[in-house]
């Protein structure tokens, strides 16, 4: 987006909600009833709920009964990582198997033992090693486990093998599989029947939705044997509390927009980003790029110069007039390196460089353009520092 003399570019981190779900957050608000009342105004506020429920049902693939909604993709991560979650037939999970590469709130939203959690590896692109998860699963032949791996990595963009993540499962007979797709939704096809999936949770501000949305998604005979938030027994008892019906709205309305636009926003995303990844590799050809020769979000974009420290440049960038990330995680104004480069193998010196741009629904070849000009800068400077210490 160019406004106001900025370009957008971390829609990883959250995506400006669409006017169109202004719109329809706008008309939840003037309902005044709770969806359990069960007069005329609460009717209303039911069936409103129920659509944005069915809408978000056929963006995931899956039944609308099956979808519980939550304050976020961190609350429904931590409430089906928190030891609760069932299926019919099999015991309750004793062990947790997550890849190297998970978010925080897989990492450290779960409830299990940290003697019985094992962190699996991933090779150099960011792919989750199945030899080595096929080799844990053999080992706990006997135990029940329950595997968590995410859908797409929010730092680099890399897409995870979920189809064969499930198969894994299947032949271990007593395994279930949790996918945290905060970063995939709406931005990639995900069919929850199709892959098999036991539970899916996500979050609606990654999708242009409004902040504070979320839900989890579970499989036909999977359920909570005791819920994250218990009370007045909304979400069939998997979730209590009233629900958000403003926020539920906005994202019912934000899944149905990208639900329509899904395979042409990929090519359009997926056609800026490779531009600018040919644009950088003209301005500093030592470029690196993180998850290449991976699958990968059509949107995202992380790489680093060799030399050029992120906190360096992301200041420079911004007074530019560019908003974009850095790979690494920032705690108390210090930028530690990644956790997720450091998995995958890269040098603390270059993942110090790391920088993520993520584009979105309104951005446009001139973000791209503004991005180059503010970049070349950026590099110029560092190169010529390189010339004079040489």
């Amino acid at each position: 987006m160019t406004s106001g003399g900025r370009s957008y570019l971390d829609h990883n981190a959250t995506s400006p909600v669409r006017p169109e779900v202004a719109v329809a957050v706008a008309r939840a608000l003037a309902l005044p009833g709770n969806p359990s009342s069960i007069h005329e105004e609460g009717r209303a506020a039911r069936q409103m709920l129920q659509a944005a429920r069915a809408r978000l049902a056929a963006l995931l693939g899956g039944a609308p009964e099956r979808i519980t909604f939550t304050s976020g993709g961190t609350e429904a991560a931590n409430t089906v990582l928190s030891g609760a979650l069932r299926k019919t037939g099999l015991p309750a999970p004793t062990r947790l198997m997550i890849s190297a590469t998970e978010h925080p709130c897989v990492t450290a939203g779960h409830r299990f033992a940290p003697d019985v959690v094992e962190v699996l590896p991933v090779d150099g692109t960011g792919l989750l090693r199945l030899d080595a998860l096929a080799a844990r699963l053999e080992a706990c032949r006997d135990e029940a486990v329950l595997i968590s791996v995410h859908a797409a990595n929010n730092e680099t963009g890399v897409v995870q093998p979920l189809t064969e993540i499930v198969r894994l499962a299947r032949a271990h007979g007593q395994a279930l599989v949790h996918s945290d797709a905060v970063q995939a939704v709406g931005k990639i096809p995900l069919d929850f029947a199709a892959l098999g999936l036991d539970a899916l949770t996500l979050s609606g501000h990654k999708f242009a939705a409004p902040k504070g949305t979320g839900a989890m998604m579970l499989a036909e005979g999977v359920s909570l044997e005791t819920a994250f938030l218990r009370g007045g027994g909304q979400e069939a008892r998997q979730r209590c509390g009233t629900e958000n019906l403003p926020g539920i709205a906005g994202m019912g309305e934000a899944a149905e927009i990208a639900r329509a636009a899904l395979e042409t926003e990929a090519a359009r995303l997926s056609g800026l980003r490779d531009a600018l990844e040919a644009r950088l590799r003209v301005l500093a050809p030592d470029t690196v790029v993180f998850g290449k020769g991976a699958p990968r979000l059509p949107n995202t974009l992380s790489f680093a110069v060799p030399g050029l420290a992120a906190s360096t440049a992301l200041i420079a960038l911004d007074l530019a007039g560019l908003s974009v990330s850095s790979g690494s995680a920032c705690a108390s104004g210090k930028v530690a390196r990644s956790p997720v480069l450091a998995a995958m193998g890269v040098s603390p010196a270059l993942a110090a460089g790391a920088l993520r741009v993520s584009f979105g629904w309104n951005s446009r070849a001139a973000d791209l353009e503004r991005f180059v000009a503010g970049f070349e800068r950026v590099v110029s400077s560092l190169y010529q520092r390189r010339g004079q210490a040489a």
